[in-house]
C-alpha cells in the first residue's frame, strides 16, 4: 500500500462520473445577483442550493455593519482567540448569544465545523463514550474521532435504540454525551427530541443537541428545534452555525454548564485557529438582532418550504422528509441522480447532489435548500423543472 494508493478507489469514482460528461464538483457560481439568484454556466439560475434559509447575505444592515467593522478593525484577526484573536466584538456576539438562548455563556468558533470538532473532542476523550445518531454530520464523527473517546453509533432517530445502548454501559451512561442533530442535513427530517430527553432522564448522561440547519429556523424566537419543543433545560450543549440562518461564517456553542468556559483553555481546534474576521463577528451579530426582531422571515421561510415540498410531492417524488428548509429528492442510483442534477441546471435551477458514501442507507439525493428569500414564482418555476423533467422520464 503506497501512500497515494489510497486514492484509488476515488479517482476510479471521479472517473466514472466523467465519462458521462457531468462533473457536479466543479461548478462555479460565476455571478452571485442576489441570495436567490447567479450565473452559472453563463445562464440566469435560481439558486435552490445554498442553505441560505433566511436570504441575509445581501442584507443592507448586515453589510453596513461588516463594512464598518472592515475600515475600523481590519481584513483579519490574524490569530487565534488564546493569543491575539479576542476582539471586543467576539465577546460581544458571545454574550448576544447567551442571552438569545437564556443560557450562562457562550463559545464562538470560526466555523460550524470547528463548533463540533472543539466542543466534541474536548468534552469526550480516552475512557469517555459517546453515543450519537448514525446520521449525524461528518464533523461529529471527527470530533470523536480526534478526542478519542469510544463511540456508539445508535439507529438513525430510534430512541429505543438509544435507550437500549445505554443500558448496555450500565454505571458508565450516567457520564455518556449524546449527539444529536435538530434538523438533520440530507434528508431535512427532524430529531425525536422529546423521546431522546426521556431517554436521557432515565439513564443519565450529557445531551449536545447541534442546530446548524435549525438554528434561526424553529422555535417561536428562531433558538431551534429545542425551543418549539420546549427542552431548553434538558439540553446541555447547544451547537450552531452562523453559515446557514445568520448568512456568514463562523459556530457557536451555548450552555448552563459553569465549565464551558474552560473549554477554551482545553480544545486544540479553539486553541490553534485564525478567530472570525472583524467583519465576520459584526455582520453575525446584526443578523442575530435582525433573527431577533421578529419571526417575518422565519414565516416566509415556512411558507417557501410548504409550498416547494407540496408541488414536488404533487409531481409524485419521493421525499426524504417533512417540509423544512431542506426538501430531498430521492432517487434510484448515482448515474440517474447525476444526470438529473445536471439537467436542473440547463433549466436554470441550482441545487445539491448528494451521493453515497455521503448520504444515509446508500441513496442519491437533489437536495433542494429553500430560502425566505424567494419569491413564490421562483418556487413555481423550480417545481416546473421537477415536473418538465418528471414527464421527460
Amino acid at each position: 500500500m503506497g501512500l497515494l494508493t489510497k486514492f484509488d478507489g476515488l479517482a476510479a469514482g471521479r472517473a466514472e462520473l466523467g465519462a458521462l460528461g457531468i462533473d457536479p464538483f466543479a461548478v462555479q457560481i460565476e455571478k452571485i445577483i442576489s441570495p436567490t439568484e447567479g450565473i452559472i454556466h453563463g445562464r440566469h439560475t435560481i439558486l435552490a442550493g445554498t442553505n441560505n434559509y433566511l436570504g441575509l447575505t445581501f442584507n443592507p444592515e448586515c453589510i453596513a455593519s461588516a463594512r464598518l467593522a472592515l475600515e475600523n478593525e481590519g481584513t483579519g484577526t490574524t490569530g487565534s482567540r488564546m493569543a491575539n484573536g479576542s476582539y471586543s466584538g467576539h465577546r460581544n456576539l458571545e454574550k448576544e448569544l447567551a442571552a438569545f438562548y437564556g443560557k450562562r455563556d457562550a463559545i464562538v468558533f470560526s466555523t460550524g465545523y470547528v463548533a463540533n470538532l472543539g466542543m466534541i473532542s474536548t468534552l469526550a476523550g480516552p475512557g469517555d463514550v459517546v453515543l450519537l445518531d448514525a446520521d449525524c454530520h461528518a464533523c461529529i464523527y471527527d470530533g470523536c474521532r480526534l478526542g478519542g473517546a469510544e463511540t456508539i453509533r445508535f439507529r438513525h432517530n430510534d430512541a429505543e435504540d438509544l435507550a437500549k445502548r445505554l443500558g448496555r454501559l450500565g454505571p458508565r451512561a450516567a457520564e455518556a454525551l449524546i449527539v444529536v442533530e435538530g434538523i438533520y442535513s440530507m434528508l431535512g427530517d427532524r430529531a425525536p427530541l422529546k423521546e431522546i430527553v426521556a431517554v436521557k432522564r432515565e439513564y443519565g448522561g450529557y445531551l449536545m443537541v447541534d442546530e446548524a440547519h435549525s438554528f434561526g429556523v424553529l422555535g417561536e424566537r428562531g433558538c431551534g428545534l429545542v425551543e418549539e419543543l420546549g427542552i431548553m433545560d434538558d439540553v446541555d450543549f447547544v451547537v450552531g452555525t452562523f453559515s446557514k440562518s445568520l448568512g456568514c461564517a463562523g459556530g457557536f456553542c451555548v450552555s448552563n454548564m459553569p465549565e464551558l468556559d474552560l473549554i477554551r483553555y482545553a480544545s486544540r481546534p479553539y486553541i490553534f485557529t485564525a478567530s472570525p474576521a472583524p467583519a465576520t463577528i459584526a455582520s453575525a451579530r446584526q443578523a442575530l438582532r435582525i433573527l431577533e426582531a421578529g419571526k417575518d422571515l422565519r414565516q416566509r421561510l415556512h411558507n417557501n418550504a410548504q409550498q416547494l415540498h407540496s408541488g414536488l410531492a404533487a409531481l409524485g417524488y419521493t421525499l426524504g422528509g417533512e417540509p423544512s428548509p431542506v426538501v430531498a429528492v430521492v432517487l434510484e442510483n448515482k448515474v440517474e441522480a447525476l444526470q438529473f442534477w445536471d439537467n436542473l441546471l440547463k433549466l436554470g435551477v441550482y441545487v445539491n447532489l448528494m451521493l453515497p458514501p455521503a448520504t444515509p442507507n446508500g441513496v442519491s439525493l437533489i437536495r433542494c435548500s429553500v430560502s425566505a428569500a424567494h419569491t413564490s414564482a421562483q418556487i413555481d418555476a423550480v417545481c416546473a423543472a421537477f415536473a418538465k423533467l418528471r414527464k421527460a422520464a
